[in-house]
């Protein structure tokens, strides 16, 4: 039997091996090949690498071999594979990938599978692992709005710091109305959900009015005050004030957050607001709904209340959705804020120096 070549280590190189072996960014196959010269400079035989690490023999022996003849050249950098070669050349590749960045097919707004395989000869497969390896999804977009408001970052700052630094002896409500709520009844009964089968609900249905939910959420007690009102008018937004003036204690300032609707602005609306100074009006940035709160449990609600439910009339949902509310309330849970103003603004920046620069741009390698 072949003796065992025990492995001297020269200065620096167990230093570097230890590095490696213990390493949790590095290549597990790299981790991997550092224990097995280690413990071949230990003086142990390639049989007995492999129990202790668990590995064929074989395994070891190549690895030592490779490191006595070319040290950490040898473990670090794989040899050419004896497979067979790609039939997909490199051109072809960055091809595929600039028409997918910087082109549109004929006749269409993105590009598809179908629509590149014809236009460069190649199998879908092929191009759909092309588009795998870079991250590229030409079906797929995603929305997103970018702020024209000259004080948007006065309001973000203002409104930001409510949320995580709420003023003391004072109340912060996040509020808005969500409107044109339909009270819609299905045209069929829906099926049940069963194994192997989702629930199902026909797509057309018949409308039976509609409603709009005013709602102020405490933003640090999660606590919700609401009332459905059947128009959304300066005269209900007035109405709601009043009533949020009633259900709060009267010691107690109170910061409203609320969108740039122009009824939240109306002369009427501002001339009872200077009647009682212990409101406080909080305008968010036009065209951004999500730096307001309450927009989240509208969403909530929306989600678990309204979109799947059978309304056969507008009271009917308006029950449905105060007694979500009632729910929500006998154990309110806030939403926290976490994301900082300074931050918010350096993401709207890069996104509005995104959208001023080339329209399209890619890294092809």
């Amino acid at each position: 039997m072949r003796a065992t070549v025990r492995i001297e280590l020269m200065d620096g190189e167990r230093e570097r091996l230890e590095a490696m072996s213990r390493s949790r960014t590095l290549e597990g196959r790299l981790v991997l090949r550092a224990q097995i010269i280690l413990l071949a400079a230990q003086g142990l035989s390639n049989r007995g690498i492999g129990e202790e690490l668990g590995i064929d023999y074989k395994t070891a022996m190549r690895w030592r071999n490779r490191f006595i003849s070319q040290r950490f050249e040898g473990i670090e950098h794989e040899r050419p594979g004896r497979g067979r070669k790609p039939r997909i050349q490199l051109e072809e590749v960055l091809e595929v990938v600039r028409k997918t960045l910087q082109t549109k097919p004929d006749g269409a707004t993105h590009w598809s599978l179908r629509r590149m395989a014809l236009a460069t000869g190649l199998s879908r497969a092929t191009v759909h692992r092309i588009w795998q390896s870079r991250g590229l999804k030409p079906h797929l977009t995603e929305t997103f709005k970018l702020s024209n408001d000259p004080d948007f970052e006065a309001k973000l700052v203002d409104v930001v710091g409510l949320y995580l630094d709420p003023p003391e002896h004072a109340i912060v409500l996040s509020a808005d109305e969500k409107s044109q709520i339909q009270a819609l009844d299905r045209s069929q009964p829906g099926l049940p959900m069963k194994p192997w089968r989702c629930g199902t609900m026909t797509h057309d249905y018949k409308r039976n009015g509609t409603t709009t939910l005013f709602a102020a959420m405490n933003t640090l007690t999660g606590k919700v005050i609401a009332e459905c009102m059947p128009r959304h008018r300066h005269q209900e937004w007035l109405k709601f004030l009043k009533r949020i003036h009633r259900e709060t204690p009267k010691k107690l300032d109170l910061h409203i957050i609320c969108d740039n609707y122009r009824t939240h602005k109306h002369p009427e609306v501002q001339k009872w607001l200077a009647s009682h100074p212990r409101f406080h009006i909080h305008f968010v940035p036009t065209g951004s709904s999500w730096l307001n709160m309450v927009e989240r449990y509208f969403r909530d609600i929306t989600e678990n209340h309204i979109r799947r439910g059978v309304f056969r009339s507008v009271n009917e949902l308006e029950c449905t959705i105060l007694e979500a509310v009632d729910q929500h309330n006998e154990a309110p849970r806030p939403y926290i804020w976490t994301a900082k103003a300074n931050d918010i603004l350096a993401k709207v920046i890069r996104a509005r120096a995104a959208q001023n620069g080339p329209r399209i741009s890619g890294n092809l390698h």
